[in-house]
């Protein structure tokens, strides 16, 4: 047997190097753009469902959300109340805020209003006593008569707020 010929040597072509074992990498990156254009259509969907939610509701026969009444205005009227410490009366101001507490024999202080501005603080009375002394305040219609109750059968005293 004669030995085997060897071939003409020939110029090895180009060509781009092999990448081994990078399928999956391929795999993992489809899979990340199909769920972004999940989200992504998800998001959009959510949007259009946040802007057109009333009209969509409306239109499928249910009734449009009920507009709440603004709140009712509170007249305020002012109240005269005979404090029992007229040295407290002195210190108050028009235009203070103050606690009204009723003070009673039988049970615990209870507060009657609650921040009733001062409107006027008028002279003390001539003649000492322990009569107290009278402040003017500006309340809701619904606090001056709790006030004038209160007044009728306990001790009145304030706290500045």
């Amino acid at each position: 047997m004669s030995a085997p010929t060897p071939l003409p040597a020939r110029p090895v072509p180009l060509f781009p190097p092999l990448r081994v074992g990078r399928g999956g990498d391929r795999l993992r990156r489809a899979l990340r753009r199909r769920r972004r254009a999940g989200a992504a259509g998800l998001a959009v969907v959510a949007a259009a469902l946040a802007v057109g939610g009333t009209e969509a509701r409306a239109s499928r026969g249910a009734a449009p959300p009920q507009e709440k009444p603004p709140p009712a205005v509170v007249r305020m009227v002012s109240a005269p109340v005979r404090i029992a410490d007229g040295a407290t009366v002195r210190l108050l101001r028009p235009g203070d805020r103050v606690d009204v507490v009723a003070a009673e024999r039988a049970g615990p202080p209870r507060v009657v209003a609650v921040a009733a501005r001062v409107a006027e603080v008028p002279e003390p009375e001539k003649t000492p006593g322990d009569g107290g002394a009278l402040v003017v305040l500006s309340v809701p219609r619904d606090t001056a008569r709790a006030l004038v109750g209160a007044g009728s059968v306990s001790r009145l005293a304030v706290t500045v707020c």
